[in-house]
């Protein structure tokens, strides 16, 4: 007879378990912490349903998206038109969210908040400026005693979405960088040290006195690391917040049929000019029926219930004519 209870009560605790349906995605770590929230709330929801998330970088989630090893991508940058032709699907680039990247410094001793300018960004990636006192950084914090030293540019070693966005924007604001060096989820950095993900990145700029480097904007939140306004297209320096990053998406061209769009540099006069979509990537046609049901509602799930969790953690909604637009997409996912 206890033979027998211990067998049932196995058997009741393994119940749930049956029907579990798991999928997997892989890709940016821009947005990691807003879909780490989303897929736990999803969860849930619908417990019989787990999403596993590895926050590898744009470039590995179009690289897995592309080889067909996951349900689901995610990217900062959109695909490029070969790399949608590599797919063995039509892929679709869905919005999800919209965030920032952000100029993150260490520097000993100085407690203001550091101003910068297109040219000043442009040029220290560039190591044309080398010293936290150079003219074109003090001629933009006028009264902040800068130190002489030696700046240390912390970059992204993986492909990276965070990457896309601020080499987009560089392109943009310096004809040398673009000539030079250009914009992508990977380039040639003429300096710098490398870490791996947003992450990395953070605690790099947190190790390393007289750094700067480039992260999402929750990551600096999150870190306590001073991060400063950048001068707009408008003429005027803005900080990244969730209002200046809804501003940047207003001004902006008019979203495409595919949402594959770049914001930065954006034209209005509150707009923070390193603002970027997010995308999620999913093939409109999943190899397991089921699975594309599911992602079908949890998209839709996502572009309603869960924008509303966007802003307590640094992530600005869609706009509403977004997603609009995207729940037409979103009845194309089977």
């Amino acid at each position: 007879m206890r033979r027998l209870t211990l067998l049932l009560l196995c058997a009741f605790i393994a119940r749930p378990m049956v029907g579990q349906t798991t999928l997997n995605g892989a890709g940016a770590t821009f947005p990691y912490p807003m879909y780490s929230k989303w897929f736990s709330e999803y969860h849930k929801l619908h417990p019989d349903i787990q999403m596993n998330y590895q926050s590898i970088g744009s470039g590995g989630g179009i690289r897995q998206v592309i080889a067909g090893t996951v349900d689901f991508g995610a990217t900062d940058g959109p695909m490029t038109d070969d790399q949608l032709k590599e797919a063995k699907g039509k892929i679709l680039h869905l919005p999800t969210v919209l965030g920032a990247d952000v100029p993150a410094y260490n520097i000993p001793g100085v407690t203001a908040e550091l101003n910068f300018t297109p040219e000043a960004l442009a040029g220290i990636f560039l190591g044309r400026i080398s010293k936290w006192n150079d003219k074109a950084i003090a001629n933009a914090n006028p009264g902040v005693s800068l130190p002489d030293k030696d700046i240390i540019v912390v970059h992204r070693s993986d492909g990276s979405g965070t990457t896309y966005i601020w080499t987009d924007y560089l392109s943009k604001v310096s004809s040398d960088w673009q000539s030079q060096v250009g914009k992508g989820t990977s380039v040639k950095w003429p300096i710098g040290l490398g870490g791996k993900g947003n992450e990395g990145v953070a605690g790099m700029i947190r190790q390393l006195p007289g750094s700067i480097g480039y992260v999402e904007l929750i990551y600096a939140v999150q870190n306590k690391i001073p991060y400063g306004p950048v001068k707009n297209a408008a003429g005027n320096s803005v900080k990244a917040t969730l209002e200046s990053v809804t501003a940047a998406a207003a001004s902006s061209p008019k979203m495409p049929a595919d949402f594959r769009v770049s914001i930065t540099n954006a034209p209005g006069k509150l707009a923070y000019p390193i603002s970027s979509f997010t995308w999620l990537l999913i093939p409109e046609q999943s190899k397991d029926a089921a699975k594309g049901k599911i992602l079908a509602d949890f998209l839709n799930w996502m572009v309603t219930d869960g924008q509303k969790m966007t802003e307590a953690l640094s992530y600005a909604p869609l706009p509403e004519s977004v997603v609009q637009k995207e729940k037409e997409a979103i009845k194309q996912v089977k």
